[in-house]
This record gives C-alpha cells, sequence and structure tokens, in this order.
C-alpha cells in the first residue's frame, strides 16, 4: 500500500496533503513547526495558511522528518525553490531507497541555474527517474475549497507518473501524465515572471488586452527557452504551460501578479514584500536565474530581462512597459 510524506506545511503542500488524503492515500505532513503540526493533527486546520479549511482527520501530521519518511512509498517536496537544496542535505540520508520524490516547487536555483529536479538528484542523491513533478494551474486556497483543477504529474518514468496520478486524484483534482519533466518545470517556474509583468502591467491601470499580449508573448518566451534546454514545445500548450501562466497571470490570489501590482504602483521590492505581509514572490528570486539561464543558451527573452531589470531596481515598470512595446516589429 502506498505510503506518502508531505514535506512543508504553507499553503501548497498542506493542500496537497488534503488532497493525497481525500484520495484515500495515507498521508503524513511534516511541519517545520511543532505548534502547527499539533494543530493539524489535533484540530485539522492549518490556522497559517488555511484557516478557513477543515482537514480531514486521516491526515497525520509530525514536526520530525524522519517520522514522516519512516517506510514511506512517496516523497513529496514543498518547500520553497531556493530553499530545497538545503533541506535536502538535512533529509537525503533518511530519503527511502527506491523512494519516488515528487517535487511540488516552481523555480530555478540561483546560482547553479537547476531546475528543482536537478537540484533533488544532486542534494538528494535521487536517480533522476524516481523523480517526478507536480505542475498546472493550481491556486492552492481554490483547491483547499475543493474547486475542480487539472494538473499534471511529470516523470521520465511514465510507470512512476501513473502511480502519483492514481494516488492523488479526487472528484474535484484531475491528473494528467507527461513524460517532458523540462517543459512542465519550465513552465511553472517562468510563468512566476511574467505574472509579475502582467501585475506590473495592471498596477500601472492598463487592462486585459495588456495582460493578454503579455501572457501570450510570454509563453513564446518560455517555449523558446524550453525547447533550448531540451523539452517539448507542445507542453507549453498544456496546463503546466499555459493553463498555469494564465491562472498565474490573472487571478488576484496569485502572489506573484499582487506583487507585480505593487511594483507598477511605483513600490521598490523591499516596499511591495511589506505591502505583501512580508513575503516576497518566487519570480522576484528567480527571474535573474532564469533570464541568465536564457543567455547562456542563447534565448532572447525580453519581459523577463525587463522584469530582472526592474526587481534589481535599475528601471521603473512603466519604462520597462515603453520598451517592450516600441520593440522593433517583426512577424509573429
Amino acid at each position: 500500500m502506498s505510503r506518502y510524506a508531505v514535506l512543508g506545511a504553507g499553503s501548497w503542500g498542506t493542500t496537497f496533503a488534503k488532497v493525497l488524503a481525500d484520495a484515500g492515500t495515507d498521508v503524513t505532513l511534516w511541519a517545520r513547526r511543532q505548534e502547527v503540526a499539533d494543530a493539524i493533527a489535533t484540530d485539522h486546520v492549518n490556522a497559517e495558511y488555511l484557516p478557513d479549511i477543515k482537514l480531514p482527520p486521516a491526515l497525520r501530521a509530525t514536526h520530525e522528518a524522519a517520522a514522516a519518511l519512516d517506510g514511506v512509498t512517496t516523497v513529496v517536496l514543498a518547500i520553497p525553490a531556493q530553499r530545497l537544496r538545503e533541506h535536502l542535505q538535512d533529509w537525503a540520508d533518511q530519503l527511502p531507497r527506491g523512494a519516488t520524490v515528487v517535487s511540488l516547487a516552481k523555480g530555478v536555483e540561483m546560482g547553479t541555474l537547476k531546475r528543482m529536479s536537478e537540484v533533488i538528484a544532486d542534494a538528494g542523491r535521487v536517480a533522476p527517474d524516481r523523480i517526478a513533478v507536480l505542475s498546472g494551474p493550481n491556486l492552492a486556497g481554490e483547491i483547499a475549497a475543493e474547486q475542480p483543477t487539472a494538473t499534471v504529474v511529470a516523470c521520465s518514468d511514465h510507470d512512476r507518473a501513473v502511480a502519483v496520478q492514481h494516488e492523488c486524484s479526487t472528484g474535484y483534482f484531475k491528473p494528467y501524465t507527461n513524460v517532458d519533466v523540462i517543459g512542465c518545470e519550465l513552465g511553472g517556474a517562468c510563468k512566476n515572471v511574467i505574472a509579475l509583468a502582467c501585475g506590473m502591467a495592471s498596477g500601472q491601470g492598463y487592462g486585459d488586452n495588456t495582460t493578454a499580449s503579455l501572457i501570450t508573448r510570454g509563453l513564446a518566451e518560455i517555449s523558446r527557452l524550453t525547447v533550448a534546454l531540451g523539452g517539448e514545445a507542445m507542453t507549453l500548450a498544456g496546463l503546466a504551460g499555459m493553463g498555469d501562466l494564465v491562472a498565474t497571470c490573472s487571478s488576484p490570489l496569485s502572489r506573484n501578479r499582487r506583487f507585480g501590482e505593487s511594483l507598477g504602483r511605483g513600490m521598490s521590492v523591499a516596499e511591495a514584500e511589506e505591502a505583501n505581509h512580508g513575503q516576497v514572490a518566487e519570480g522576484v528570486k528567480s527571474c535573474e536565474a532564469i533570464g541568465e539561464l536564457a543567455r547562456t543558451h542563447g534565448v532572447d527573452t525580453p519581459i523577463v530581462d525587463a522584469v530582472r531589470r526592474v526587481c534589481a531596481g535599475s528601471v521603473s515598470a512603466r519604462d520597462v512597459g515603453d520598451e517592450l512595446i516600441n520593440r522593433e516589429r517583426k512577424p509573429e
């Protein structure tokens, strides 16, 4: 019988653990703080991240990683992208041999320019064919409220992807499978940066035409980068590409879009962080790495570069908007 450990009790980790429990899968959630684990285990609520959601009684929780990992068949990593390596260095020796490792993180590691599956293989000493990634239009609050959504489970070992697919399928959460790990990961990482751009436009008062233009041209950038790294362009037409991009760029629930709106209104990154209750959007951290990854592979990513420059404080959101609209004319 399958047993899961979900490591990370933020909004998405807690939500995915709920999905697994609702699917009838045996699951334990690891929380960094004991009081959070205790509240989930006894009161069935994560008051900090999902205060209005009653969690299933079958969902267990602990603040001891070793206890969560003991005897499991699948490990789900719900850790922010830039902190994943440091956690894996602590957990590598505790990961069960042969277990599938699923990444929920969406980003490119600063410094190394590695995708999350590459970080897991490196720091966690996990064979690539045991690593799966989950990506799609998955806003945690809506899924926790059991609103219908679909997602993609990608793994080079298709049988592993199918196993995870069955173990997280519910009446409101529909997973599809894919073997293009590169495309699914880059779609998930890059959409955060494009969502920042959409937020910047909204913060300046621009409407749906501007948002749609940024989404479409952003998808072109993501697709070029994906192909250059060995992924499939068609993957970006699906849930892990266009689906995730539309949700993150359009929804008021999107942290990256909200953060971008603050930047568009003229705030600095520090001021935007304060306005967003101390939270920095993932795209702010990964835009530099994604831009460098694109430059390394000779891929033109003007929207990513514009966001990077705004986040670095070297130019205003309004100035880069003028630059983008006045780029040279060329065929689509």
